[in-house]
């Protein structure tokens, strides 16, 4: 039997299952039934900013109601592509369902989906990668890679800009995993104190990590003793703590980036707020930028490079959680949802 999961838009804590018949193929399409994929909190930030950044025009759903993105492995169950044979996997962007069909378009390394309704979307997320047998990281890369790219971006952008001539560069939401990637890819290149915002119940994980430098409740921000001038990427999208930032460092503040929602819930408008304007940060017109710069074949090097570490590492201080069927996948979305999962666990879900 093939299934949707699919929420509420206006109340992502409302969701339900729904069955589906796949269609016939036609000429060029393939089905791909969803082996596994990842669930972490930047799944619930496409949801939070699904109407706003288009997350939900990837896979359509009802009026009202929209299919999470997230990211895992398929396997080919059955192709009207000459090109894309049965039992071939993929790792890509999913919907979290039991199957997706896609209008195959074969490259060197897998396949895009060329369905109309996905082009006005960034391309990063069509891009299908050809993958072998599952492997004993094949977890961690659902769990952590599509983090980890928006990481290396930051990183390379603010390199660029020689971090704005700052002492300091503070993440909020330390725990969440897009952040200890930064942080680690800071802590790795050095020069700047990285110092990361946490709960209270999340401190002594955030400090036991060894990528901060300084470790800051958010209670404390206005009176702990962080380098000037700074540099802040913002992961929570709580305008409590952007304006705690802003107004603890206001000219000092040479730059305020903004990545994610981990904190989806709390208030967004914002007031006049000293220092820069903050900016957001989207990463796939990074990517786009930097194919331009480099040569051909630069990119994946240089990434590839500062993602085989981290990915090897990543055992040391995350462990996977597997759940199987909708009873699994309901408690984990809702869980998410609430940020009742603990930083050092990673959900992967098979439908």
């Amino acid at each position: 039997m093939a299934w949707d999961f699919v929420v509420a838009k206006r109340d992502l804590r409302h969701t339900a299952f729904q069955d589906v018949a796949p269609p016939p193929l036609a000429d060029g399409e393939v089905l791909l039934a969803i082996e596994s994929f990842a669930l972490t909190a930047n799944n619930i930030t496409y949801a939070a900013f699904g109407e706003m950044m288009k997350y939900w025009d990837f896979f359509p759903a009802a009026e009202g109601l929209g299919r999470v993105p997230v990211w895992g492995h398929a396997r080919v169950e059955a192709s009207a592509h000459p090109d894309i044979a049965e039992g071939q996997r993929f790792y890509g962007y999913w919907p979290m369902s039991t199957h997706l069909t896609v209008q195959a378009r074969p490259g060197k390394s897998g396949f895009a989906d060329v369905a109309p309704h996905r082009q006005p979307m960034a391309a990063i997320y069509n891009q299908y990668l050809a993958v072998g047998a599952e492997e004993p990281l094949e977890a961690y890369r659902a769990l952590l890679q599509p983090l980890f790219i928006t990481s290396f971006l930051i990183d390379d952008q603010l390199d660029e800009a020689g971090f704005h001539g700052a002492a300091s560069v503070i993440l909020s939401s330390a725990s969440s995993k897009t952040a200890i990637a930064l942080a680690a890819l800071l802590h790795r290149r050095g020069g700047v104190k990285v110092v990361g915002l946490t709960s209270p119940r999340n401190k002594a994980f955030v400090e036991g990590l060894g990528f901060y430098d300084q470790v800051v409740l958010y209670d404390d921000i206005a009176s702990a003793p962080i380098a000037s001038p700074a540099v802040f990427v913002d992961f929570a999208g709580d305008s409590q703590v952007l304006g705690a930032v802003h107004n603890r460092f206001a000219d000092d503040l040479k730059a305020s980036i903004l990545v994610g929602g981990t904190h989806w819930e709390a208030p967004r408008a914002q007031v006049a707020l000293p220092g820069p304007q903050p900016a957001f940060f989207f990463a796939p017109d990074r990517i786009a930028k930097r194919r331009q710069d480099w040569p051909g074949g630069e990119f994946d090097q240089r990434y590839g490079a500062a993602w085989a570490p981290f990915v090897a590492d990543a055992p040391r201080w995350l462990k996977v959680e597997e759940g199987q069927g909708q009873d699994a996948m309901r408690a984990a979305y809702l869980a998410q949802v609430d940020g009742g999962t603990a930083p050092d666990v990673g959900v992967v879900l098979r439908p």
